[in-house]
């Protein structure tokens, strides 16, 4: 009895547990097949967008850049289609063989083939690594023709950027190159494999604007991620066309007039719109290599050429304004109420406690009134006007012509250049304002510095009599041209009786027997110009070579020579161009720089790119240049 029920017991026991874990299975069994229900059922539509994202791959593809034009509709920036050799490593078996069989039909430089071994062991196999781009027909024929003994070689299309009008324009429209790391933005678009972004001038300034909306493209692929097939593609929307107010052929002009130069640079502006006609610096660029990466060697080239080719010297180069800066003195002057016919005796220096200021003119210029100071550009006569004028003063007049401040032009990295006040000299130096440096000032020396396109600034205020400031747009690249025309230039109130008697002495200057240019003049009737010579030293002259005889600027070496200035405007009677010209270590203004002004506004006024028809201009200039 005992015995039964102890297996009764057991039985009990064992019957419980099966149950138990049949439970427990029914139990596991319900929630996986709950959970099968909800990723079949329930989440079936989610799972199905999944596997088809893994399935299909949507790619960017890079819009065509926007082009840039100039006032002309002439392209000054486009877009040239152009081949590039690329190889998929998988299906070759050696990949230093193929290149090496490459190299027979292409140029392959050891920095090439160097970039494509490490491609080749960071990415996958299959996808493809640009092996030479920018190829000529001659050598896409030749890789054509030999694709039997180049296993995975193929020749692909794209784009590169163009500059038609070279190294004339290249400080203006500036570059695109490859985007570095610092540039990575988490854009998409700058990771693409040749992407470029602008890198200077216009191309950099409207860079966003210029690249457009990118377009993408639908394609199958298998667990690995290789393209099976494209299923569609949706082309991307080209950037904006932007077009300059340069005129390209007075841009050529002026810059091949500056080439008889070291290093110059020159500015023309529209008088009554601000219009920058050419903005042109010598020596400058090529600047195609930099779309495709430049050598080391073109590289170092550049960077150590002592003219410095790679700097906007108009917005960029700040430079002591010499005597082109005694119109500003002498408007100051009068706005305080001195009298324009008041004289001064101009002995050849005047002296101020223990310091001998000199004029240029080593005996003098004897009686000098305002008009005939500026005809002569004398300047003992500006050091005894500042005395009674004051620093202060004339920094104000300097400002509201366009001196000491950025102009706003579109272009990055303007220089403001410096226009002091005694302000400035305490909280940047520490020291109190001497009278000295205001007698330096007015003659343009000292701290003050300038650059050409505020100079070109200057002397338009100075003919217009408005606040002009220079514009290098002509249609806005970040909307449609249209709507409402850019509101009128305020006016300097400076009184117009003050303005006449600064250009009556301008025009005296140049048309005048006596004037310091009249050599220069332009000696078309109805294209008169009127301009102010600068000189502007670099070195400071000793009392004792004063005594022996200040050496000529032609037995300095270069470094050591005066840069050469000069501004303008034309036509006298009524201004619509003016001009400004830096030669650096150019010597004279009047020798050097003047009849480079006076050239290019002859140029700009047989051109005449402001009184016709856009149509009537391109037919012109296109017969002109063609």
């Amino acid at each position: 009895m005992a015995r039964n029920s102890n297996d009764q017991d057991r039985y009990r026991s064992f019957t419980r547990r099966a149950a138990m874990l049949g439970m427990g299975q029914l139990g596991l069994f319900s929630l996986l097949a709950g959970r099968l229900y909800y990723l079949q059922v329930v989440e079936s539509d989610r799972y199905v967008m999944l596997a088809e994202d893994n399935r299909i791959n949507v790619r960017l593809l890079a819009p065509p850049r926007g082009l840039i034009l100039d006032r002309f509709g002439r392209e000054l920036a486009s877009n040239e289609p152009t081949y590039r050799a690329i190889v998929v490593p998988e299906q070759t078996n050696d990949l230093n063989a193929l290149l090496d069989e490459m190299s027979r039909y292409l140029e392959i430089s050891e920095a090439e083939r160097d970039r494509v071994l490490r491609e080749a062991h960071r990415k996958r196999s299959f996808l493809p690594i640009t092996v030479k781009e920018n190829l000529t027909w001659e050598e896409v024929s030749r890789i054509e023709v030999n694709a039997p003994d180049l296993p995975g070689v193929t020749i692909e299309a794209g784009e590169t950027r163009s500059y038609p009008y070279g190294v004339p324009m290249s400080h203006i429209v500036g570059y695109v190159s490859a985007v570095s790391e610092e540039e990575l933005t988490g854009d998409p678009l700058l990771e693409l494999p040749g992407f470029r972004i602008g890198k200077s001038g216009i191309e950099k300034s409207y860079d966003t604007v210029l690249r457009g909306s990118p377009g993408n493209r639908q394609v199958e692929v298998n667990a690995v991620g290789r393209v099976i097939r494209e299923l569609s593609r949706q082309e991307g929307v080209a950037g904006k066309a932007t077009r300059l107010t340069i005129d390209a052929g007075l841009q050529a002009y002026a810059y091949g007039r500056l080439s008889g130069e070291r290093s110059a640079s020159s500015v023309v502006l529209d008088v009554e719109t601000g219009d920058v006609l050419a903005l042109a610096n010598y020596p400058s660029f090529d600047p195609t290599p930099f779309t495709r990466g430049l050598t080391q060697l073109e590289w170092d080239n550049l960077v150590k050429d002592p003219s410095n080719p790679l700097s906007n010297k108009a917005t960029r180069g700040a430079y002591a304004p010499g005597s082109t800066f005694k119109m500003i003195v002498a408007l100051a002057a009068l706005e305080m109420g001195i009298d324009a016919k008041q004289e001064a005796f101009c002995p050849g220096y005047v002296t101020l406690g223990n310091a001998r200021f000199h004029c240029w003119k080593r005996w003098g210029h004897g009686k000098m009134d305002m008009h005939r100071a500026i005809r002569h550009s004398c300047d003992v006569y500006f050091y005894e006007l500042s005395k009674k004028v004051g620093i202060d003063r004339i920094s104000e007049m300097a400002k509201r012509l366009g001196l000491g401040l950025e102009t706003g032009i579109d272009l990055p990295g303007e220089k403001s250049g410096l226009i002091p006040t005694r302000g400035w000299k305490v909280s940047t130096i520490g020291e109190p304002w001497q009278m000295g440096e205001t007698l330096i000032t007015a003659i343009g020396q000292g701290f003050v510095t300038a650059t050409p396109l505020q100079l070109a600034v200057m002397t338009a205020r100075l003919a217009s009599g408005l606040e002009i400031k220079p514009k290098l747009l002509q249609e806005p690249a970040n909307q449609d041209f249209e709507g409402d025309a850019p509101p009128a230039s305020a006016s300097l109130n400076i009184p117009e009786r003050h303005l006449e008697i600064v250009r009556q002495a301008m025009d005296a200057v140049t048309n005048d027997q006596r004037g310091t240019a009249y050599r220069a003049r332009i000696a078309i009737e109805g294209q008169e110009m009127a301009g102010k010579t600068g000189t502007s030293q670099v070195r400071r002259i000793s009392m004792a070579e004063r005594e022996a005889g200040v050496v000529k600027n032609e037995d300095l070496p270069w470094r050591r020579r005066d840069h050469a200035l000069f501004v303008a405007y034309a036509p006298v009677e009524k201004p619509r161009y003016c001009c400004s010209v830096v030669v650096e270590h150019g010597g004279g203004g009047s020798t050097t720089a003047a009849p480079i002004a006076r050239d290019i506004l002859i140029e700009a006024q047989r051109r005449d790119p402001l009184g016709k028809s856009t149509a009537e201009q391109l037919a012109r200039a296109s017969k002109e240049e063609g």
